[in-house]
């Protein structure tokens, strides 16, 4: 058996993939695996924030083109970096184990982001954490932060911010969770849609690929996952919209929890709903449609409008 996984070549993507191949080799010990290694437009665009140049899909596009041309077997992504939608023929094939999902703080100069004094600069390239922060910290300043893990972090070492964002999750697959100084529990700020799920994507007729890989899925994941998935299709969001969804399961209730607000992160639109794991896509999408109900569509429609 032998798989070729297509990956971005930033260390955090190289760390999953290495972290997929390893799994794999667990599960059958004489497979082979090959890290292919793809340059997407979202590496090569650092200067400009996602949401002015097409949204996260930017990172995944060259990579399953790959995949259509059967230059690789798999795609190792972040869950939260991955359209809802697929090119033809393609698809998830496994989710894995979630890893923390909280966002975290970091700083050479705090402990918290309630130390950072009025007018300190915030990094942050995420219309999420953004709006979110305003509801809580409107008087700090807020500039965009682009580039991988070690170029943010070099950035706020180099005093270019007093303080930065980032996924607890990255941080912790690297090894830099000493660097963290605060980190945010979902109350205070909900985290990206599928923020620490791995996905593993492939083409759908290839039966034995999707065989082997299968044995990855965690099927707990799996629930939350497609939950929110189903509440970010259901907006039409992307990096354009600040919007999050936090799901957990607890004994046999699911239960999502879900955000959209302007960009200035003045008309807030919270709530939570919950039911049966096994209809995790219909709860989120009802409390999606919920939130549009209770005012989100028109706030959605603007966002829409003044971005084309």
């Amino acid at each position: 058996m032998k798989i070729r996984i297509g990956t971005r070549k930033s260390k955090l993507a190289l760390w999953q993939a290495n972290y997929i191949a390893s799994r794999l080799k667990k599960h059958y010990p004489d497979i082979q695996v090959e890290l292919v290694k793809i340059v997407t437009k979202g590496d090569k665009i650092l200067d400009v924030p996602l949401a002015k140049v097409g949204g996260k899909g930017l990172f995944v596009k060259e990579i399953e083109e790959a995949m259509l041309r059967n230059e690789i077997d798999i795609a190792v992504h972040s869950l939260k970096d991955v359209p809802t939608y697929f090119p033809e023929g393609l698809g998830l094939v496994a989710i894995t184990e979630r890893e923390d999902p909280r966002d975290a703080f970091l700083s050479v100069k705090y402990s918290s982001i309630d130390e950072m004094p009025e007018g300190a600069v915030l990094g942050t390239s995420s219309l999420r954490r953004k709006a979110q922060i305003m509801l809580k910290r409107g008087d700090l300043e807020i500039r965009d932060l682009r580039g991988n893990v070690d170029t943010r972090i070099r950035k706020l070492e180099e005093g270019q911010y007093d303080g930065i964002i980032l996924a607890y999750a990255g941080l912790k697959r690297l090894g830099l969770e000493g660097k963290v100084r605060q980190v945010f529990e979902p109350d205070f700020m909900i985290p990206a849609v599928a923020q620490g799920f791995l996905g593993i994507e492939a083409r759908l007729d290839d039966e034995e690929t999707r065989k082997i890989v299968s044995v990855l899925n965690h099927r707990e994941s799996e629930i939350r996952a497609k939950a929110e998935r189903a509440f970010l299709k259901t907006l039409e969001g992307g990096c354009q919209v600040p919007l999050a969804a936090y799901s957990e399961i607890d004994g046999d209730k699911l239960k999502i929890t879900g955000f959209v607000s302007d960009l200035e992160g003045k008309r807030v639109f919270r709530d939570s709903m919950e039911g049966l794991p096994e209809e995790a896509e219909r709860i989120g999408t009802a409390l999606a449609e919920k939130l549009l109900d209770m005012g989100a569509r028109q706030v959605l429609e603007e966002i829409y409008r003044e971005n084309s």
